[in-house]
């Protein structure tokens, strides 16, 4: 398992500052520019801007210190973590720290900068995923079709026809960028954009590829396989890396976030992990007791109602609920108490309910019964906050 903090080498009480220094301090060793693209520095690259990116945000950190990287993966998506790349990390490095003077000249990234226009990022596709609550309780796996940009094959993504390639653009001479010089009282101005020429690729292409009029990428569809933890809401969702449409010209593919729809289930009102069933039941069934069958989310069980149950009392079956999504163990399946109150009465029924009438009444004592509160009492807590 990851340590975060012992990868960036601070304490676990670290503020921001303190993180965001040894990270530029981490970033600026490791970095793939100041060590001739060594492989082992990019991987190292890797990890130490990962473990920054949870550890400065205060979200993903609390997640980090109560359950690991672990605990992050199952979140997943952008409130969770995933495979960590190293266009990714560059990103997150310029993000951050691109915007001192002469920082990008010092590390290439002027040419970094201009290669990641060139190939840039396909576009994040977003899918939604109906679940069910047997979903939620075990898990899923689903294979899904999904319309995106893939590679062009008559052009192998360049966007340029089959023999031919991109050239230099002649008015930028490959940075992809131009500069305008302002002088004034105040003194000298230098401006940045991207070339108007090529749009900052540095390059154009002479020889459209007619299948993909010069994009490198046509629509097609794919299969996606998503895996669903158990315990998920509709409020979480997935992030499938480097699954998406790919980008212009053979830029890197995007993601894949899948939403997650959960289908409500007439038996079970949702409270968390705990799931709450109303238990219809007789007079008879409330005064006397009985043995019923429940619905659980894999069947059923049994539960005795115990005899003087009051309508409203809630009885517990531990850890019939849904999984923890963060953690181990279960809910709990809560069974409301409800005395069904006929609306049409047989003649034998309406005599027996008569003769019982003679001979029943409450006693002043009912409501404090088994430690019960009284309405009242209870209306008093209620507005009093107690």
């Amino acid at each position: 398992m990851a340590d975060y903090y012992e990868i960036l080498g601070v304490p676990r009480q670290a503020d921001t500052e303190e993180i965001k220094k040894a990270y530029r301090q981490l970033a600026l060793k490791y970095h793939p520019d100041r060590n001739s693209g060594s492989t082992e520095a990019e991987e190292r690259f890797k990890e130490v801007t990962e473990a920054y990116e949870v550890l400065r945000d205060q979200d993903k950190r609390a997640v980090y210190d109560r359950y690991g990287d672990q605990g992050l993966k199952a979140r997943g998506g952008p409130g969770g973590f995933g495979h960590f790349e190293f266009a990714d990390a560059i990103e997150v490095f310029m993000r951050d720290f691109g915007g001192f003077s002469g920082f990008e000249d010092l590390f290439g990234m002027r040419g970094a900068r201009n290669q990641r226009t060139a190939s840039r990022k396909g576009q994040t596709v977003r899918l939604r995923l109906p679940l069910s609550l047997h979903d939620v309780a075990h898990g899923a796996r689903r294979k899904l079709r999904v319309s995106l940009l893939d590679t062009c094959a008559a052009c192998g993504g360049t966007g340029s026809e089959s023999g031919s390639g991109p050239t230099v653009c002649a008015v930028c001479g490959g940075s992809g960028e131009e500069r305008h010089v302002q002088r004034s009282v105040f003194g000298q101005f230098v401006s940045v954009q991207p070339c108007r020429a090529c749009g900052g690729e540095g390059q154009v292409i002479t020889k459209v590829c007619p299948s993909c009029h010069g994009e490198g990428r046509v629509r097609a569809e794919r299969e996606i396989e998503v895996e669903v933890p158990p315990g998920v809401t509709s409020e979480n969702f997935l992030t499938l890396r480097g699954q998406g449409s790919v980008g212009p010209r053979g830029g890197p593919r995007g993601d894949v976030v899948v939403l997650l729809e959960i289908q409500e289930d007439p038996r079970f009102v949702r409270d968390g992990s705990d799931l709450v069933h109303e238990l219809l039941v007789t007079f008879s069934q409330a005064a006397l007791g009985a043995d019923v069958e429940v619905p659980t989310v894999d069947g059923s069980a049994r539960v005795t109602v115990p005899a003087g149950i009051q309508s409203g009392e809630m009885m517990r079956l531990r850890g019939l609920g849904l999984p923890h999504l963060e953690g181990d163990g279960r809910g709990d399946l809560l069974i409301r108490v409800l005395v069904w109150t006929p609306e049409e009465l047989t003649p034998v029924q309406e005599e027996v309910l008569r003769r019982l009438g003679e001979v029943e009444s409450p006693p002043p004592s009912a409501s404090r019964r088994k430690g019960r509160k009284g309405f009242w009492s209870r209306v008093k807590e209620a507005f009093s906050g107690g």
